[in-house]
């Protein structure tokens, strides 16, 4: 089983390694040229995801589908991700995290924009979409399509369940310490959790877009509050963490211990390769809700899509590293822990509310990715298998939240980290083939002012 458990992890190590990230990386920078910027605008778009399209075709609000993606996008990964990066690669790590998420703007506004351009209809009325209706409908590539769905929907089990319903249940037995076991804590949470989720995901999209839409405006702010609050009790520190970062991002100085690479190389490695883990651009998850978003053209929903990066890594990411710096500069005894360490300890030394923010939004985004992933897992199995293979996999899905809560989760973590990035690969395929039909699209309805043309349905 250890040999089992090297062997994940080392090939867990190569698919996230140079050639992914410089993929990934490449195709954020490919588009963000060629659809001319589309960051300029983000503050449209977010006007527009709080707008509602009732009268166009669609399952649920534009924000509803935005909420959802970013149910299943901000999880434990922009909290402990966030640490994890600057405990491996430096402060810099901050700066180079932030940048993926800045560039991972336009893949995320290419990904809705197929979307909607591919997704059906169904029989009884519901939308379908995804990159595998792009594979399949944009470029003829079905069986692309195919390993996409059986790559996302392990996935779902992996980081969307597991081991967010682990992370839930290891800090309340945390916060339970000396009231009960951690034992029974764990199996208690368990069965409330995996309730609650079977109680929402039986409704379907509708009902899980009802959840994400009050849930993750609220916990977002909260965590945002939270850390800003942080960052007062830090304020003296703000301005060197900030001077820190930059100039650990941009170092050319060699790193010492024997290990090989600058300051610069190792920074921008575990900054770039934690903020694309982090927003999810170029996986090709959040289309898969984005398509069943009531909205008059691609364009639109594209741009919604969008600002998921905007808020998942621009914002949430780069003030969780704020807090993880200014920090280490007022605490330096803790710079040397791991990253879950790390996030404790930092957060930990603020008195009072410190601690409870750091749980609360462990808790919040665990459970909001549970959520998210469950309807990501079910589009993918209904492709691959009819719609009568959903309600079996949602009782899998929910019994594995249980299980997830009372398990050691390091094998299953590789896991979901090597499926994650083969769902990327033939996702990243349908933005490069198809980004000219994106760049059209783009051209009519965003640079020639046409966002509030009505699509023509036969050009789904």
């Amino acid at each position: 089983m250890e040999q089992l458990f090297s062997i994940i992890e080392e090939i867990s190590g190569i698919v996230w390694g140079w050639p992914m990230i410089i993929l990934l990386l490449g195709t954020h920078i490919f588009l963000t040229i060629r659809l001319k910027f589309p960051q300029r605008k983000i503050f449209t778009a977010i006007k527009l995801s709080l707008m509602k399209d009732k009268s166009a075709s669609g399952d649920v609000s534009q924000f509803g589908a935005l909420a959802t993606s970013l149910a299943a996008t901000i999880g434990t990964g922009n909290i402990i991700g966030v640490a994890t990066a600057v405990s491996l690669g430096g402060p810099g790590a901050v700066l180079w995290c932030w940048l993926t998420g800045v560039f991972g703007i336009a893949t995320k506004y290419a990904e809705g924009l197929l979307a909607i351009k591919y997704r059906v209809k169904t029989k009884n009325g519901k939308m379908l979409g995804g990159p595998m209706y792009a594979l399949e409908r944009g470029l003829g590539q079905r069986w692309l399509g195919i390993l996409f769905c059986v790559f996302a929907a392990f996935a779902a089990f992996g980081i969307g369940n597991t081991v967010q319903a682990n992370a839930i249940s290891e800090n309340i037995a945390l916060t339970c310490q000396g009231i009960m076991s951690p034992e029974d804590t764990k199996l208690i949470v368990g069965f409330v959790v995996a309730a609650i989720v079977g109680f929402v995901i039986i409704g379907g999209v509708k009902s899980i877009s009802n959840w994400c839409t009050a849930l993750v405006p609220f916990m977002a702010l909260l965590y945002i509050l939270g850390c800003l609050y942080i960052l007062c009790v830090n304020a003296s520190y703000i301005s060197d963490a900030i001077t820190l970062i930059f100039d650990s991002a941009f170092s050319m100085k060699a790193i010492s211990g024997g290990t090989a690479g600058t300051v610069l190389m190792v920074a921008a490695r575990y900054g770039i390769a934690r903020g694309l883990f982090s927003n999810e651009s170029g996986m090709g998850s959040a289309p898969i809700v984005a398509a069943a978003a009531q909205t008059r053209n691609p364009v639109r929903q594209a741009l919604v899509s969008s600002t998921g990066t905007f808020w998942d890594t621009v914002v949430i990411c780069a003030i969780t590293g704020l807090v993880i710096v200014t920090s280490i500069i007022a605490y330096p005894e803790i710079s040397q822990e791991d990253g879950g360490m790390l996030t404790k300890k930092a957060f930990g030394m603020i008195p009072y509310v410190g601690t409870p923010i750091l749980t609360f939004g462990i808790i919040t985004f665990a459970f909001s990715t549970i959520l998210g992933w469950s309807y990501y897992g079910e589009r993918a199995m209904e492709y691959l298998a009819g719609q009568r293979s959903i309600a079996l996999y949602r009782v899998v899905y929910i019994l594995f939240i249980f299980a997830g809560s009372t398990m050691s989760l390091s094998l299953v973590w590789n896991l979901a980290d090597i499926m994650n990035a083969l769902m990327a690969i033939p996702n990243l395929i349908s933005l490069i083939l198809l980004s000219g039909v994106i760049a059209k699209e783009t051209q009519h309805y965003l640079w020639e002012n046409n966002l509030d043309e009505d699509m023509n349905e036969n050009d789904q």
